[in-house]
């Protein structure tokens, strides 16, 4: 793995951690193909470059393990929204769930607006409780208008929800102080 600033491999690649080896192959070089130097249209050295680094660390099998266990630990301290000496306090305030579930979802939408959703697990791995704790508080903002559930049973946020997010964090900006330290893991 390269020193300096974490690099999600899975982003570069537009392929979801779950890939098989045959996905992160046909991806590959479908996105080759398309930013090669040599294709006049669209060629861009730097993003073949990114390509290729993320295609030699994931499609050797022991590469990829090894990445892999670095990027769920980047992915959490990316997403970490708590400061866990006070965290168990926190969790037991359904304000505070809901708090976390909107700025998760505002992060998602800010950090990724062509994917802006999360499922239930993702809140469960993420906010680090149970997903029986955190049912009521996606149901009271769904209720709200807040957020909604897309067919596919993902969560994103609403024009109303991103209101509240912003409005949480000036009232109370400590649940909204997001970890960096992922961009140091190396």
């Amino acid at each position: 793995m390269p020193a300096g600033p974490f690099v999600d491999y899975y982003e570069t690649l537009q392929i979801s951690p779950n890939a098989d080896q045959d996905t992160v192959h046909r991806v590959y070089r479908l996105l080759a193909q398309r930013f090669h130097p040599d294709n006049r249209d669209t060629g861009n050295t730097e993003i073949f470059r990114q390509l290729t680094e993320a295609y030699q660390a994931l499609s050797d099998p022991e590469r990829r393990a090894g990445y892999d266990v670095h990027h769920r630990e980047a992915r959490r301290l990316t997403w970490k929204i708590f400061d866990q000496s006070n965290a168990d306090a926190c969790f037991e305030s359904e304000r505070c769930k809901r708090q976390g579930v909107i700025t998760l979802l505002y992060r998602k939408r800010l950090m990724s607006p062509d994917q802006p959703t999360l499922t239930l697990r993702e809140f469960e791995e993420l906010l680090a409780v149970p997903k029986e704790h955190l049912e009521f508080s996606l149901w009271y903002l769904k209720e709200a208008q807040c957020v909604q559930r897309t067919d596919n049973g993902r969560y994103s946020i609403t024009l109303k929800g991103v209101d509240l997010a912003e409005e949480l964090s000036e009232r109370r900006p400590e649940p909204l102080q997001l970890i960096t330290a992922a961009t140091r893991v190396a």
